[in-house]
C-alpha cells in the first residue's frame, strides 16, 4: 500500500508541490505574528492545519478583518483563563470577538469591580508573555461532556450543536461539524494550562497578541434572554499594534466627549425621568426648539416635494396588525396588548397600516398616483432594557414617516426621486459622507410574499442605488418581513457610521389590505407601496446630530443663536435694541442682564455652545455697533448693527456652520 509523499497546492495563485504533512503555516512561511492564520479552500484554519492535495491556501494577516477577529477571539480565551486563575469558582459562558474588541461572560458570585479588572488584566499580560500555544483537539460529544462536566453553560452549548445560527455568540463554540476543544499548552513543557470548547481558529501562541486592554464589565443575560440567568460580562479591546490601539482609545475619548446623553444634560435639551420609564424622553424648552426647527424645515421641504400630510392615532385594535402581519412577525417588538371594551388594543409600532386605511378610504384613480402621504407619527416599540441607549435607541419615538403609493411603471423613478430627496435633505443638516446598504431576503422563513415580488422589489432598489452613484453594500437577510430596503449609512465628524434613512419596497401590504386603483384602461390594479423614514426618528437623528456637532449646532439649529453680553448695566438697553432687530428677522436671541461679571457671562455662553456673542461697551454704544465674539473665541470689534444683523441672518439662512 503506497502513501502520498507530495501534495499539489495553490498558493498566491500558483500551483506548488510540497511534502505530505505540510501545514498551512509552513506553506505560507508564516511568522505567526504578521500572518497568524490561513484560509484553506475558503475556510479559516490554524497555521498548524495539515494541508490536503489540491488545497488552495491564502494568508490571513493580523491587521485584516479576519485576522483581527481571530486575534480578538484568542484574547477572549486569555481573559477567560485569567479569570479562572484568579476566580476558580467562575463558570464560563461565551466569549466571541465583536467590533473593535471582544467579551467573555462569567457566572460569578459577585460582580467584577474595577480593581478586579486590573488584577485580571495583569494576569492576562503574564499569560501573553508566557507564549502559551493554542492547540486544536477534536472531541466527541460524549468526551466534551466529560471534560466540561463542571461547566453547565458549555454543556448547554454542546446540546445546541447543529442548530441554526444565532446572534448570541454560540456559533464561535459549536457548529454543525465535530466539536473541538482548544488547549492552552505551556510553551516549554507542553503541559495543559487551560482549555475551552471552541471552533477556532486561533493565533499560534499568546505572544501573537500585540495589544489589548480591558474596558469595563456589566451584567448580561445568558444567550441574550431575560428568562436566563444574569452573568457578568467583561469587555475588552485588542489590536494588531500598540499604535492602532492608542488611536482607537483616543477615538473613544473623543466619542465620550460627544456622547449625546452627556451633552443633553449639559445643554439642558432633554432627559429621561425614571418616573416615566426607560427609553422615553422628555424634551426641555431648548431641546424643543431644536426639534421644532428640524420638523418645520422638513415639513417645508416635503410640501415643496408634493407630499400630503396625514395624522393617525397612537393605538389601534389588534386586528389591524393581524392584517398587516405585524402580530405574526413583529409581536416581540411591540408592547403588550391593552384590554379595552372586550377587545385587544395595541400601541402602534408602525404607521403604515393606518396609512393603508387612508388610501383605502375611497376609490383611487391612476391620476392620483404617485400619492405621497407624510406624518410625524409617534410609534412605540418594546426594546429590551439592555439595548435602550439615550435618544439613539428608545421605546417611544416620532418617525418622519412617508408612504408612497404608485404604479409598477412609476416604481423605479419614484425610488430614484426618493433617494435624491433623502440625500439632499440630509446634506442640508450637515452630513456629507454616505454609502448605501441593500437589505434583502435570505432563505429563512421570516419573510412573506412570493419570490416574484421580492425579485422585482430588489431589482428596483438596486437600479435606483446604482443611479445614485454611491457605494452599495449588500445585507442578505436584513430586509423587513414584507420587503427589501435601502438604508442610507452616514458618516459623522469622527468617522462613525450611522444608519439613517430607509426606503422599502412593499408589494405585500397592498395585497393584504386589498388596495386598488382604477387604471387608465378601467381595470383595477394593485399599487406599489414604498415605505420611507427620512430621519429614521426625530429622537435618533437629534442624538446623531448632537454627537456629529459635539453639541455646537450650526446657527440655524442652535436653540439660542445669539447672546447679548453687556460690559456694564448701562449697556443693556443698547443690546436689547439689537436683540429686537434680530427677533424681527426670526433670530433666537437672549440678553444676559444678570449680575455676573462679563467674563463669566462669556464662559456661560461658551459652555452652552451659543454660536454668536454680541458684546457692547461705551465705544460700541457711541458708534451704534457691537463687538462679535464667535464660538471659537475669535473676536471682531466695532461692527455696525446693520452689518451684525445681516451676518447672522445670512448664516442662518444658508445653514452654514461657524
Amino acid at each position: 500500500m503506497s502513501t502520498v509523499s507530495e501534495l499539489r497546492i495553490t498558493l498566491d495563485g500558483d500551483e506548488r508541490v510540497v511534502p505530505a504533512g505540510t501545514t498551512a503555516g509552513q506553506a505560507l512561511q508564516a511568522d505567526g505574528r504578521t500572518v497568524i492564520a490561513a484560509r484553506v479552500d475558503g475556510e479559516l484554519r490554524d497555521l498548524d492545519h495539515e494541508l490536503s492535495d489540491g488545497a488552495v491556501v491564502e494568508p490571513v494577516e493580523i491587521g485584516s478583518e479576519d485576522g483581527r477577529a481571530i486575534m480578538r477571539h484568542s484574547t477572549a480565551h486569555v481573559l477567560a483563563q485569567a479569570v479562572q486563575d484568579l476566580f476558580p469558582e467562575a463558570r464560563l459562558g461565551i466569549g466571541p470577538p465583536v467590533e473593535n474588541g471582544f467579551y467573555y461572560d462569567f457566572d460569578v458570585a459577585e460582580p467584577f469591580t474595577p480593581e478586579d479588572l486590573k488584577r485580571i488584566e495583569k494576569r492576562m499580560r503574564e499569560i501573553v508573555k508566557q507564549g502559551q500555544r493554542f492547540c486544536r483537539r477534536p472531541v466527541s460529544d460524549e468526551q466534551a461532556r466529560r471534560e466540561l462536566a463542571h461547566e453547565p453553560y458549555k454543556l448547554e452549548l454542546i446540546g445546541l450543536k447543529g442548530a441554526a445560527g444565532s446572534d448570541d455568540g454560540a456559533d464561535v463554540e459549536v457548529g454543525a461539524g465535530q466539536l473541538t476543544i482548544y488547549d492552552n499548552l505551556d510553551a516549554k513543557s507542553g503541559e495543559l494550562r487551560w482549555k475551552d470548547l471552541c471552533r477556532g481558529p486561533h493565533v499560534p501562541t499568546t505572544k501573537a497578541i500585540p495589544a489589548f486592554k480591558l474596558m469595563r464589565s456589566g451584567g448580561a443575560y445568558w444567550r441574550g434572554s431575560e428568562k436566563n440567568p444574569q452573568l457578568q460580562r467583561i469587555y475588552g479591546t485588542a489590536w494588531e499594534s500598540r499604535e492602532r490601539q492608542d488611536e482607537y482609545l483616543r477615538f473613544l475619548e473623543e466619542a465620550e466627549k460627544r456622547d449625546h446623553r452627556k451633552l443633553g444634560a449639559e445643554l439642558d435639551l432633554f432627559s429621561f425621568p425614571n418616573e416615566i420609564g426607560s427609553g422615553l424622553a422628555v424634551f426641555h424648552p431648548k431641546g424643543g426648539v431644536v426639534r421644532k426647527v428640524m420638523e418645520d424645515y422638513s415639513r417645508r421641504r416635503h410640501e415643496e416635494a408634493g407630499y400630503e400630510f396625514v395624522n393617525t392615532p397612537h393605538i389601534t385594535k389588534g386586528a389591524l396588525f393581524e392584517t398587516s402581519g405585524h402580530l405574526g412577525w413583529y409581536k416581540d417588538d411591540m408592547f403588550p396588548a391593552m384590554e379595552v371594551d372586550g377587545g385587544e388594543y395595541y400601541l402602534k409600532p408602525m404607521n403604515c397600516p393606518m396609512h393603508n386605511l387612508i388610501f383605502r378610504a375611497r376609490g383611487r384613480s391612476y391620476r392620483e398616483l404617485p400619492l405621497r402621504l407624510f406624518e410625524f407619527g409617534n410609534v412605540y416599540r418594546y426594546e429590551k432594557s439592555g439595548v435602550v441607549h439615550g435618544l439613539t435607541r428608545v421605546r417611544g419615538m416620532t418617525q418622519d414617516d412617508a408612504h408612497i403609493y404608485c404604479t409598477r411603471e412609476q416604481m423605479v423613478g419614484e425610488i430614484k426621486n426618493l433617494l435624491a430627496f433623502v440625500l439632499d435633505l440630509l446634506r442640508d443638516f450637515g452630513l456629507s459622507e454616505f454609502y448605501l446598504e441593500l437589505s434583502t431576503r435570505d432563505d429563512s422563513e421570516k419573510f412573506i410574499g412570493s419570490d416574484e415580488y421580492w425579485e422585482q422589489s430588489t431589482a428596483a432598489l438596486r437600479e435606483a442605488a446604482a443611479d445614485s452613484g454611491l457605494e452599495l453594500v449588500d445585507d442578505p437577510g436584513g430586509a423587513a418581513f414584507y420587503g427589501p430596503k435601502i438604508s442610507v449609512q452616514a458618516k459623522d465628524a469622527i468617522g462613525r457610521t450611522w444608519q439613517l434613512s430607509t426606503i422599502q419596497v412593499d408589494l405585500n401590504q397592498p395585497d393584504r389590505f386589498d388596495l386598488e386603483y382604477q387604471a387608465a384602461d378601467g381595470s383595477r390594479q394593485r399599487p406599489v407601496m414604498l415605505h420611507r423614514a427620512l430621519f429614521g426618528s426625530i429622537e435618533r437623528f437629534f442624538g446623531v446630530l448632537l454627537e456629529h456637532y459635539a453639541g455646537a449646532m450650526p446657527p440655524w439649529l442652535a436653540p439660542v443663536q445669539v447672546v447679548g453680553i453687556p460690559i456694564g448695566d448701562a449697556h443693556v438697553p443698547h443690546l436689547e435694541k439689537v436683540a429686537a432687530r434680530l427677533r424681527e428677522r426670526g433670530i433666537r436671541v437672549e440678553v444676559d442682564a444678570s449680575a455676573d461679571r462679563m467674563q463669566k457671562k462669556i464662559r456661560n455662553a461658551q459652555k452652552q455652545k451659543v454660536p454668536y456673542m454680541l458684546l457692547a461697551g461705551d465705544d460700541d454704544v457711541s458708534k451704534d455697533a457691537v463687538s462679535f465674539r464667535y464660538r471659537s473665541g475669535e473676536q471682531k470689534n466695532g461692527v455696525p448693527i446693520d452689518e451684525a444683523v445681516e451676518e447672522i441672518v445670512k448664516a442662518v439662512e444658508a445653514r452654514i456652520q461657524i
